[in-house]
């Protein structure tokens, strides 16, 4: 799985399984990435919300391969709604990352996080914010551009617009809750879907039903996961410090059944992430990611 990549609409191959950073500070996050180079992972994802990109980065410099092997991802922070902001910010995560170049950037969410979900939409200053991720674009700091947490109407601006599609929509996707028909949506653009939080923040595990299907796999229920949404055709990025998780996250060479894809489609959604449930990169906001 390791070796294994989409091509994003530019031509650009990202890897399928990368590692997650969030909730790590600058130490967790450098060791990580060691940890997971030296597993075999390629794609590691960040975020300047995660407040880690420099640990991210020293992660990057000591990991004992060359940059040029590694795909990149930081995330613009959600509150940076104009294109001066933006493109600071940009050269900031640069800096911080000690990077020359960013693989995919994208935008953390189309609403600062406090508005999350919430009246206004940020139509006007998103269609901003995409003219300074295409600026960077075409001045090579960034080798693609795409959207996170962005649903179909979001998207629908960006494309009436813009000069350069989005490549990459990054979305909570899990078995669960499946939002199978912005997927779609997005796919039939050619915009590659990621899953961040692929295992549903942990709170999937001792699911009845879905234990039943990945012990008929001979797998875990993690693995059951990060497969599903493999076989829907996205990116996934679960989240881990645990050298030993990633390893098994890593070890997906297995097939989910049709019928059983079906079922897993089913689940009844998770409503309450209970003890997983807080997620500060909102603020003040208690919602997921």
């Amino acid at each position: 799985m390791l070796n294994e990549t989409y091509k994003l609409s530019n031509g650009v191959e990202i890897p399928k399984l990368g590692l997650g950073t969030w909730l790590l500070d600058d130490e967790q996050a450098a060791q990580a990435v060691r940890d997971a180079v030296s597993i075999g992972y390629r794609h590691i994802d960040t975020a300047q919300a995660y407040m880690n990109e420099a640990g991210v980065g020293e992660g990057i410099r000591s990991c004992g391969v060359t940059r040029e092997e590694l795909f990149i991802t930081t995330k613009v922070a959600a509150e940076a709604k104009n294109h001066d902001s933006v493109t600071q910010s940009i050269d900031e995560s640069l800096v911080k990352m000690g990077l020359d170049y960013i693989d995919l950037l994208i935008i953390h969410s189309p609403q600062p996080w406090k508005e999350f979900r919430e009246e206004n939409r940020y139509f006007e200053e998103n269609k901003e914010v995409w003219k300074a991720m295409e600026d960077a674009y075409k001045t090579g700091k960034v080798k693609a551009i795409g959207l996170s947490n962005f649903l179909q109407d979001d998207i629908e601006n960006i494309l009436a617009s813009c000069k350069i599609k989005p490549m990459v929509n990054q979305i909570l996707a899990h078995v669960s809750n499946t939002p199978l028909e912005l997927i779609e949506f997005c796919q039939k653009n050619d915009i590659l879907v990621e899953a961040y939080s692929p295992i549903a923040h942990g709170a999937i595990l001792d699911h009845t039903e879905v234990k039943v299907i990945a012990d008929k796999n001979g797998v875990s229920v993690a693995q059951l996961c990060l497969r599903y949404d493999i076989q829907l055709g996205l990116v996934v990025i679960p989240k881990t410090a645990n050298p030993d998780h990633m390893r098994i996250n890593a070890k997906l060479d297995f097939i989910i059944s049709d019928a059983d894809m079906e079922i897993l489609k089913n689940v009844e959604t998770i409503q309450n992430y209970g003890e997983h449930g807080f997620f500060p990169v909102f603020g003040e906001k208690n919602k997921v990611k």
